[in-house]
């Protein structure tokens, strides 16, 4: 099984982070995008841009993702998919998506988006800080050791 971690990375802060941690381990990494976004090839890293409409990432994902891959998305529904081919998911701010949570997480993003369209104003996600940049290189170290012990 061949480890590859795939970023949603139109809004992830943290592709800086993956490049350099996946090239520590020598595992390739697959950044999808939109055209709205620049990102740039470098050593391990494929980038694929895809149209810019809303779930095009993500659907590029789902269909190119394999089992034992590491996708790295803030999308719940994306999050899912993946956890169904059976790859580990994470957040940018290096929260693990896993069959425990995410039927939880998808159920309140439901909510959340009934409610805005019912006129409720929420605040929206909290900004991305130093400590969440931290954090997710930990998490992400603790699952590439992990994962390369149990091969």
């Amino acid at each position: 099984m061949h480890t590859r971690i795939v970023v949603d990375g139109d809004s992830c802060p943290v592709k800086a982070e993956i490049a350099e941690t996946a090239r520590r381990f020598g595992i390739k990494v697959l950044m999808v995008s939109s055209y709205d976004h620049v990102l740039r090839e470098s050593e391990g890293v494929e980038v694929v841009q895809v149209d810019r409409s809303q779930q095009s990432a993500d659907l590029y994902i789902a269909n190119h993702i394999a089992s034992g891959d590491i996708v790295v998305t803030q999308d719940y529904g994306l999050a899912a998919l993946a956890l169904a081919k059976s790859c580990k998911t994470m957040s940018p701010r290096g929260d693990i998506y896993h069959p425990g949570n995410i039927d939880y997480l998808l159920e309140r993003r439901h909510y959340q988006a009934k409610a805005r369209r019912g006129g409720r104003h929420s605040k929206g996600p909290k900004p991305f800080t130093d400590e969440d940049r931290t954090h997710f290189t930990e998490v992400l170290l603790k699952l590439l050791r992990d994962l390369q012990e149990n091969r």
